[in-house]
Formats: structure tokens, sequence, C-alpha cells
């Protein structure tokens, strides 16, 4: 079943591309574009190891509102299977990379295989996506692209929300919930927790809107928080309760589209 999927995605692109530069021999404009690059990151959960296959990521540039039509591959990075909690703390994993025609980008879409597994107190666990999902997991982005300009879009993959627990049937489902932003439209906050608070974990978030962005510390006690509008915040700092230590803030943290704004070590 894979080996159809592969080639109707290569049919796809062939015919994609094949009205592209057939496009451009009427119109010069056409020729414009504009470089994507697709990250993944992670929000971890109380999990030892959280691995989910990767098999495309497709872009679709038109307002065609019949959803089978109009889907594209980028470019074969990261096909694979990965440990999501291995790009926590600023840590991200490049999936799709490509130049593509500028001008209106409407939706991406993460498709994921079935070899999901989840690692919890020693036991390898799989993880069974909904038939709904495996068409792929569609996220909007209704962005105009400049010609020229590269635009980073990081999938950030919240496992706590995700992984669905089926029950007392000891089995486990893969809702994939996922936000995306870009670079391009949004700030990123990093820092580091120092001392690392070894053995517990630390989450930090700020409220944007009636949303809170959060993102836990890694194991070097870094973390960043991504897709946050240009804006003045607030970082909150929540080490887990068993640690002893109280809940810490961050105040007047200015954030600027396109930029990371380090607010360097805190001591909790």
């Amino acid at each position: 079943m894979k080996k159809i999927i592969f080639s109707l995605a290569s049919i796809l692109s062939i015919a994609f591309l094949s009205l592209f530069f057939s496009a451009c021999e009427n119109n010069s404009e056409s020729t414009d574009t504009s470089k994507i690059m697709v990250r993944l990151t992670d929000a971890p959960g109380d999990y030892e190891e959280v691995n989910i296959e990767v098999i495309d990521v497709m872009m679709k540039a038109n307002t065609d509102l019949d959803d089978s039509r109009g889907w594209v591959s980028l470019g074969d990075i990261g096909r694979g299977t990965y440990n999501l909690l291995d790009f926590t703390g600023g840590v991200s994993l490049l999936i799709a990379e490509d130049n593509v025609p500028s001008g209106y980008l409407g939706q991406l879409r993460l498709v994921l295989g079935t070899n999901n597994t989840i690692k919890k107190n020693g036991e390898i666990y799989p993880l069974k996506t909904p038939s709904a999902q495996q068409s792929g997991l569609k996220l909007k982005i209704n962005e105009t692209l400049i010609p020229g300009v590269t635009y980073e879009f990081m999938m950030d993959f919240n496992v706590d929300k995700s992984i669905v627990k089926a029950g007392n049937s000891g089995k486990y489902n893969l809702h994939p919930v996922i936000t995306i932003s870009t670079t391009a439209t949004s700030g990123i906050i990093k820092g580091a927790i120092d001392p690392v608070l070894e053995g517990y974990q630390v989450m930090a978030s700020v409220e944007v809107g009636t949303e809170t962005i959060s993102a836990y510390a890694n194991e070097q006690g870094m973390f960043q928080l991504y897709g946050i509008p240009a804006g003045t915040y607030t970082v909150t700092l929540t080490p887990e309760v068993a640690s002893g230590k109280e809940i810490k803030t961050v105040s007047d943290v200015v954030v600027t589209n396109g930029i990371t704004t380090d607010i360097g070590n805190i001591a909790l």
C-alpha cells in the first residue's frame, strides 16, 4: 500500500511541476520562488520514548475547495521514524525543504505511517492511528509567500494531548495535536534553567491572548517557545511540584517577529 501512495504522490508532483513550468513560458513573473523549510519539535509528555513515522510533508498552494486536489510533496529530507523526545529544548528536526512558487500558501500536511510506538515504564506500546488521520494532518497556513524570502515553519507536536489511552485496555491511540508557526510572522523566546533541576521537569510558558504556549526544558535545562507574535510578555517557569521549587516569572520580555529573544540563564 505504501508503494501506491508514493507513486500517487510522485504523479501529483510531476503534474504540478509540469503546470508550473508551462505557466512560466507565458508569464515571466511565475519564475519567482520562495524557500520553505519545515521543522518538527516537541513538547514532551510523561514517556521514555515517543516514536513516530514521517512518510510525507505536502503543501497546497491554491484555494480549491476540493480537498483531494492541489497537494504536492515537498523535498524528501526527513522521512523515517524518530523519537520526538530527541527534539526538545530548542532542538528540531528538518523534515522538508524546497523552493516553491511564490504566492498564496493555503495548507501544509504532515503524513504519518503506522510504525508509531511509545515507551513507558520500560515497556513498548504500539500507537494506533485512526483511519481518519492516514491521509495526513492538515495545518492551515493562509499566507502569501514573498519571492526570495525563506520561510521556516515549525510544527510543534504536543505529546501530552496527542496520546490517548484507550480505557483500561492497555492500548494507546495517536491523535496528533500540532501547532504550526513561522519565523517570518512570529518570534521565539529561549532561555535556560541554571543550575539544572536534575530529575525534575520545568515547564516554560507564556499567555498569548486566550492561548498558552508552553515547552519543557530539556536535560541541559534549555527551552524554546515558538510562534509568539510581536509584543511584550511574561514567561512563567513552573517546576515539578515534587522538586520543592517555587514558580518563577520573568516579566517584560519583548518579542520581535523573525527574531529569537534570549532571556538568558534563570535560577529557580
